[in-house]
Parts: structure tokens; C-alpha cells; sequence
């Protein structure tokens, strides 16, 4: 287990950019932290680390956003408006833990039990107004 400090959305970005070097395919990342907590800044670092020039937004309203260009697809979920386990196993989600990309799931803690046993869990807390904990577990 680690934990970094970010003081700023630029870090937190960056953090997730030199998370990058160290997945590959295959790998799948649960995201767990409040609104607001640096989750999605996480995921555009990700994806510019895997040298991917994709617009990261929070997959909030569409569940899913498939980011591509870059070494790897990117797989990025939003499991906060998923009401019940029959929505979320709808989505395929075998098709993309297991495929050719990443997968990166925010608020992966409303359905524990969906996610691979292998996936890296990754706590987001806000610390003050400018101040992130990202603990890699």
C-alpha cells in the first residue's frame, strides 16, 4: 500500500500519468472517493500516460467512455448512477476486464462483488479545499 499527497488537480494528474508505466493489458483499476476527490483528473493523467490525446471526461451520464489512440485502450466506467447489479452486468463487463485494454472504474465500491479479484483498488480522499490522499492498495 501507498499513498501519495497531491496539492493540486495538476498533480493528481500527474500521478495518474506515472501510474501508466506500471499497467498493461488487462489491467483493471477500481476507483473508490467522493465527489470531487480527484477520480476523474486520476483518469486524464492515465490516459495522457498512456499517450493517448483523448478528451477525458466523467463517463457520469454515458456509464462508459472507450478511450483509444494511445499504447492501450482505455476503458473508463461511472458506476454512480448504476441503480442495481442487473444494470451494471448488462454492460458487458467481462468483454472489457478481459479484453485488450485498461479498465478503469469510478465509484467501484457501489458493486464490489463485479470486480475481478486481481484489480488494483484505489482510495481518493479529500484532504482540504486543494489537498488529495490517493492510496494505491
Amino acid at each position: 500500500m501507498a499513498t501519495f499527497i497531491s496539492n493540486s488537480p495538476a498533480e493528481t494528474e500527474t500521478i495518474g500519468w506515472q501510474f501508466a508505466e506500471d499497467i498493461g493489458v488487462g489491467s483493471v483499476l477500481a476507483l473508490k472517493g467522493d465527489l470531487g476527490s480527484g477520480k476523474t483528473v486520476f483518469v486524464k493523467g492515465l490516459v495522457a500516460g498512456l499517450e493517448s490525446r483523448a478528451d477525458v471526461t466523467s463517463p457520469t451520464f454515458t456509464i462508459v467512455h472507450e478511450y483509444r489512440g494511445g499504447g492501450l485502450p482505455v476503458y473508463h466506467f461511472d458506476f454512480f448512477r448504476l441503480e442495481n447489479r442487473e444494470s451494471v452486468t448488462q454492460l458487458g463487463l467481462d468483454d472489457y476486464f478481459f479484453g485488450d485494454g485498461v479498465s478503469v472504474i469510478e465509484w467501484a465500491d457501489r458493486f464490489p462483488e463485479l470486480i475481478p479479484k486481481q484489480a488494483s483498488w484505489i482510495l481518493f480522499e479529500i484532504k482540504s479545499e486543494n489537498q488529495r490522499a490517493i492510496t494505491f492498495q
